[in-house]
């Protein structure tokens, strides 16, 4: 049994320790300050068995806590509670005879000219290409020219399911005229809107200020009834135009039919076209 003062007074008994294993301790302890000091991460283990009131912590602690973290089972992702039909219904509506009309015509031309100077075979048939060719070209630059592309439509599984029995034929000729191309309209449904906002009358609008349909959707109401939702964008107008207005979409696209307006973003606006049908009537 060895007895030791401290520097900083107190009195530490060791027995069995030589004097090299006593001062490193010291030394971590700031206890001798003639040491050298050492990093502590060197003597942690050491120090905890040095100090009898120390409480290093356990490391299966940790490794419960981890595992408890893992096995931790992710959020479920509740499924869409819609689908999105496709359609995939080839019709010549869907086809740009501007497009058409202007590749065929600008391929005969070419093959015609290269025929008739001996550069291309054929040169017996260069004169009908060139005659045919021609015009074909013409006309299919003026239908390009005076070409309106289709909207996109959204179609819902739901909503195709009562297209056919509740939607009106209004609506259904409605959806059939804006998903197709279209020649010499300035916009799609340029009729109905010109009706309804009243271009250049008194308390109409200027048609510079026009809507401007960008997409049409097709989805069901929570009662169970089909909607055709028109997505128009007014940079020139506000809400309180379409609401205005909202009788006069009723009776333009009906009858048979509610309508509802209402602002979907920044100069979106959504006119809603409900059906009045009763789904589970026609279904009897």
């Amino acid at each position: 049994m060895k007895t030791i003062s401290a520097p900083r007074g107190g009195t530490i008994l060791c027995s069995h320790t030589n004097h090299f294993t006593l001062c490193n301790r010291l030394c971590f302890l700031s206890l001798h300050p003639s040491c050298p000091p050492r990093p502590p991460s060197l003597h942690l283990t050491r120090a905890s068995r040095f100090l009898p009131h120390s409480t290093p912590i356990s490391p299966i602690t940790h490794r419960f806590v981890l595992r408890a973290a893992e096995s931790t089972p992710p959020a479920s992702i509740s499924p869409a509670d819609k689908t999105i039909a496709t359609d995939d219904e080839f019709s010549l509506a869907k086809v740009s005879f501007g497009t058409i009309g202007l590749g065929v015509g600008v391929t005969l031309l070419s093959y015609g000219f290269g025929a008739y100077f001996n550069i291309l075979p054929g040169s017996e048939w260069s004169a009908i290409m060139l005659t045919y060719g021609f015009p074909l070209a013409i006309i299919g630059m003026a239908l390009k020219y005076a070409e309106l592309k289709p909207v996109p439509c959204l179609t819902y599984s739901d909503a195709l399911n009562l297209r056919e029995t509740c939607a009106t034929p209004i609506l259904k000729q409605v959806r059939n005229d804006v998903i197709r191309y279209r020649y010499g309209d300035e916009q799609h449904l340029d009729e109905a809107l010109k009706r309804i906002f009243q271009y250049g009358q008194g308390g109409g609008i200027p048609r510079r200020s026009a809507p401007i349909l960008q997409t049409i959707r097709e989805e069901v109401t929570e009662d169970g009834k089909y909607c055709l939702i028109l997505v128009f964008e007014a940079k020139a107008l506000q809400l309180s135009d379409f609401e205005k207005r909202q009788a006069k979409f009723a009776s333009f696209f009906g009858p048979g039919i509610t309508a509802e307006v209402g602002k979907s973003g920044n100069d979106v606006y959504e006119v809603r076209l409900i059906s009045n049908t009763n789904p589970n009537a026609s279904i009897s």
